[in-house]
């Protein structure tokens, strides 16, 4: 057993999350993370309303006893959603562990902290994490470069930006992308974290709310099938590259601003990917750790393996060549 003040604060017995992924952080996958000992996030905005968020950790309740928590990603958007409301949901449904994202989420704090909810905060600069280590933030989830979704615009690899956050920042850390297996575990507790976050690993997982085809899909790819879009927007998401990510990358190229790009790249059609295996339908977030990612196991096969072979590496490997 791998125990960290990560696996202290938040209770679980594992150090391994699995991150809020849109349209994937369902009540299917979050429990059978939790129920493997490790954390696991709804996400908040995969439901319509906050209304359907009380509904889907009631869901998810129904299938754990163990921990879990929310992801709320707050981004700008043509339509803002009621992010209030969804913190006053997950308040108001018990939850003591949440995940922001994607701003600064200081305006939030003083609510979740009066309601004794411990906040994660996800992060792709070291910068950043100290901001949010001073706001108040319990955690922080260091997102390098090889990750899903949005990594920044810094373009900083883990093997770099994980000591240097660790140089600084005081309160635990998670590592979070390009973090698929055991050795992705045991180099980021070597590099400073307390822990590492997954989420293309969990997408090609049994319980993973998504079509077969796309689980296929990332089993069948490689460290180098992932595409950046919106770079000259300095919008970056890494996405897997489809025909859709090439078509977006050749408008940027073009010229072509966020008002032509986004229509084409709208969410709603990666949502269509995940429920109908339609793999060029709209783009769909995945990561460079597909390099990694060989089988489609349950998630407590894959969490018990990932602990086992961490233990096995720390005891047989490195401590024999510290001998």
């Amino acid at each position: 057993m791998i125990r960290t003040r990560f696996t202290e604060m938040f209770g679980v017995l594992h150090p391994i999350v699995q991150g809020g992924m849109q349209w994937v952080g369902r009540a299917e996958l979050t429990s059978a993370v939790a129920n493997a000992g490790a954390l696991g996030f709804l996400t908040a905005l995969t439901q319509p309303t906050p209304a359907d968020l009380v509904k889907e950790i009631a869901r998810c309740r129904a299938m754990t006893d163990k921990p879990f928590g929310v992801n709320l990603t707050i981004l700008p958007t043509l339509v803002p959603r009621p992010y209030g409301e969804y913190i006053d949901a997950i308040i108001s449904s018990g939850i003591k562990i949440v995940e922001t994202a994607g701003n600064n989420p200081k305006p939030l704090l003083p609510k979740l902290k009066e309601a004794g909810v411990k906040v994660i905060h996800k992060c792709t600069s070291v910068r950043h994490g100290i901001s949010a280590e001073k706001i108040g933030v319990d955690a922080i989830s260091m997102d390098g470069f090889e990750c899903a979704g949005h990594p920044g615009e810094d373009d900083i690899p883990n093997l770099v930006l994980l000591p240097a956050a660790a140089n600084v920042i005081k309160i635990p850390m998670i590592a979070s992308g390009g973090l698929a297996d055991a050795r992705g575990l045991v180099a980021a507790l070597a590099l400073g974290c307390e822990g590492m976050s997954m989420g293309t690993r969990f997408m090609a997982t049994r319980e993973a709310p998504i079509h077969q085809k796309v689980k296929e899909a990332i089993v069948a790819a490689d460290e180098r099938s992932s595409s950046l879009i919106l770079r000259t927007l300095r919008n970056t998401s890494r996405v897997f590259g489809n025909s859709v990510a090439r078509k977006a990358i050749e408008m940027e190229h073009e010229g072509k601003g966020i008002a032509e790009i986004g229509p084409f790249i709208a969410g709603a059609k990666g949502r269509v990917v995940y429920e109908t295996g339609d793999l060029e339908h709209g783009i769909w977030s995945a990561g460079t750790s597909m390099g990694l990612i060989h089988d489609i196991p349950s998630c407590k096969e894959l969490v018990e393996r990932i602990v086992s072979e961490a233990e096995a590496i720390i005891k047989a490997r490195l401590m024999g060549m510290a001998a």
